[in-house]
């Protein structure tokens, strides 16, 4: 998954940064570091790992991941 397949996802979703992050389960700082594809603090390149492309493709078919929203 690359930034701009999550930034495409987010918009599918409807969703601000926050509440991705939140349906996520991450923080909004790794959510942002995921969108621009660069750590915060390091400035090394980030890859946006598999089980967060799964997670998408869960949320995004109706499945719960039980977070309380």
């Amino acid at each position: 998954m690359t930034p701009t397949d999550l930034r495409a996802w987010q918009s599918r979703m409807g969703y601000t940064q926050a509440r991705a992050a939140v349906a996520l389960g991450v923080s909004l700082a790794t959510y942002k570091d995921w969108l621009r594809g660069q750590s915060r603090t390091s400035g090394n390149p980030i890859e946006i790992d598999r089980r967060t492309e799964l997670a998408c493709a869960a949320i995004e078919a109706g499945l719960s991941l039980c977070f309380d929203f």
